[in-house]
């Protein structure tokens, strides 16, 4: 995982720089993310990975899938991919951009698991404490997960809060076999 997005990281470097020089961040996260879904397209990988399809034809196949959701800037990143057979990282180059552009725009995007759907004043919460402990905007994307049994877990960034039972169970269950 650690060599993909080492190797993807100049690809997301460069749209970004790209995208950031002429105020279309937002048009390129659209295209990313369209063109890594069709890259993750189980008829798509099959077609990467047949060696009876030449480049040139998976370039054409995958342009004509997009169709005009792409822009010719973003046709030529699809080409580059297909060329020099990485059309494999698209989804890490997505993931690369995207965080360069919450890093630009000062905002933040954190994963709150809770064994069951959390209330709108108790997201609040959440959301302004991290947003007083990250100094930016935090954008809160809820998940259920009932194996939690009750409690949150909150990840954002490198930051992994386990406030759960089940994470303060596996702490008890550790720290009684030591």
């Amino acid at each position: 995982m650690a060599e993909k997005t080492t190797a993807a990281r100049p690809y997301a470097e460069a749209v970004f720089r790209l995208a950031s020089a002429r105020g279309e961040l937002k048009a390129w996260s659209e295209m990313l993310g369209f063109a890594a879904g069709v890259a993750a397209d189980p008829a798509m990988v099959r077609l990467a990975f047949d060696p009876k399809i030449g480049r040139a034809r998976l370039t054409e196949l995958f342009l004509d899938v997009c169709g005009e959701r792409l822009t010719a800037e973003a046709g030529n990143l699809i080409r580059l991919l297909i060329e020099n057979r990485r059309l494999t990282l698209l989804p890490e180059i997505t993931a690369l951009y995207e965080g360069l552009r919450a890093e630009a725009e000062k905002r933040l995007e954190a994963t709150i698991v809770s064994a069951y759907p959390l209330e709108e004043a108790q997201l609040k919460n959440i959301e302004q404490a991290l947003k007083r402990k990250f100094g930016r905007e935090v954008h809160l994307v809820p998940q259920v997960d009932k194996a939690l049994l009750g409690g949150v877990v909150v990840r954002c960034r490198d930051l992994v809060i386990d406030g759960s039972a089940t994470g303060r169970l596996r702490e008890l269950a550790a720290h009684l076999s030591h």
